[in-house]
């Protein structure tokens, strides 16, 4: 599905790639999803380690929002960071998870991923799309940024776990 332009497609693009990633996560075997090591130079080892990331960035989304809505400028993408900076603000976040356990992560993500759909359900079209509308997004729209939060980021969850899974069938 192209980029969402509407609230519809918003909530469907959203759930539909939430959903792919867990049926593609539950393609692997147990010990794959909870002590597997993604074989890759990179700062996610895990599933834990992407599904915390995931979770970290609705969490600062929903930060952002209720911040930004109640007329505050919001810290984006976190105090101390900017978009130059993400690198480190992402080592951050998986040193910060990395004592949780995959169950942990699983049910705090689940959490986040419906406390951000409410506030996607909370809009009309236009309180989404419209550019400009609020001071704290910007020059783009709510829509942007819960786009980038959710169907996006499970986009980019979605083709590390199936390099995983590929290299799993090399390993084999």
């Amino acid at each position: 599905m192209p980029r969402p332009k509407n609230k519809d497609e918003l909530l469907e693009l959203s759930n539909s790639n939430f959903k792919k990633m867990f049926e593609l996560i539950e393609s692997f075997g147990e010990e794959e999803i909870v002590n597997g090591k993604i074989p890759f130079e990179d700062r996610d080892k895990n599933t834990r380690d992407i599904l915390a990331h995931l979770h970290q960035w609705h969490l600062m989304m929903l930060d952002w929002h209720k911040v930004g809505m109640s007329g505050e400028k919001p810290d984006i993408p976190a105090k101390g960071y900017t978009f130059r900076t993400i690198a480190s603000l992402n080592q951050e976040i998986w040193e910060n998870y990395q004592t949780t356990k995959y169950d942990e992560i699983l049910k705090m993500l689940e959490k986040s991923f419906l406390e951000v759909q409410e506030v996607i359900n909370k809009y009309n079209d236009e309180e989404l799309f419209e550019k400009k509308r609020y001071k704290w997004t910007g020059t783009t729209s709510l829509a942007s940024y819960l786009i980038s939060a959710t169907s996006s980021h499970y986009d980019w969850a979605m083709i590390k776990l199936k390099k995983y899974k590929k290299a799993l069938k090399t390993y084999k």
